[in-house]
């Protein structure tokens, strides 16, 4: 659909209590992970598209896989997600303290598929939001082109067509390493120097920043 970026970059979005947790045991789990361990710590997802993710959908190009059983990136900050999390009024989304503790985790694209691919250890890209039913995955980065990433890059999301393509997801089955991210991006300074203190207790300390235009 058009060309991608030389290098993409992913966005992995969290509450910013569970960083501490992730740093420590070194990975990123997917949610199936994550209830098998016992978790999650906070979650800031929409209930019942997290249940599908689990239950239902399948990555059609891992077959015998689900959605939940990988760990999701978008190929933009301030995603659509976000926003819902800023606005704090969908139905289905019992999280409700707005987009402030939220922190992105940022990677690079064909660093992360090099690692994976080293590892035998499944990825994946869909053309919109995995938990929609009706996406198409690809596991080729040949493939990257299938993307719309005019929208995907977009900040105007009122047109469904620009919403659906923004929403568009990178996957790593079960987990990701925690050494893999290359920066964090926060609302502002005052959160970026506590996630610095966080980061400083553990061998890989990526870029923190203050991003305040990944938000809303």
């Amino acid at each position: 659909m058009s060309h991608p970026p030389a290098r993409p970059m992913v966005y992995h979005i969290t509450h910013g209590r569970n960083l501490a947790g992730i740093a420590a045991e070194g990975c990123l789990w997917s949610d199936a992970e994550i209830i098998n361990r016992g978790g999650p710590r906070i979650s800031i997802g929409i209930s019942e598209i997290k249940r599908r993710r689990l239950e239902e959908l399948a990555v059609a190009c891992h077959p015998g896989t689900r959605v939940g059983q990988y760990v999701p990136f978008y190929f933009c900050p301030r995603s659509i997600m976000l926003y819902l999390l800023h606005k704090g009024n969908h139905p289905g989304l019992p999280f409700a303290e707005g987009q402030r503790s939220v922190i992105h985790l940022e990677a690079d694209l064909h660093e992360v598929v090099a690692w994976a691919d080293s590892q035998g250890k499944p990825w994946a890209f869909t053309d919109r939001n995995a938990g929609s039913g009706y996406f198409q995955s690809f596991r080729n980065v040949v493939q990257l082109d299938q993307l719309d990433w005019g929208h995907i890059m977009g900040v105007d999301f009122r047109d469904p067509v620009v919403k659906e393509a923004k929403q568009a997801e990178f996957l790593v089955y079960q987990s990701f390493p925690w050494p893999l991210v290359r920066r964090i991006g926060v609302l502002n300074e005052k959160i970026a120097e506590r996630v610095r203190e966080i980061v400083s207790e553990v061998d890989h300390r990526p870029d923190v920043q203050a991003r305040a235009d990944w938000y809303y």
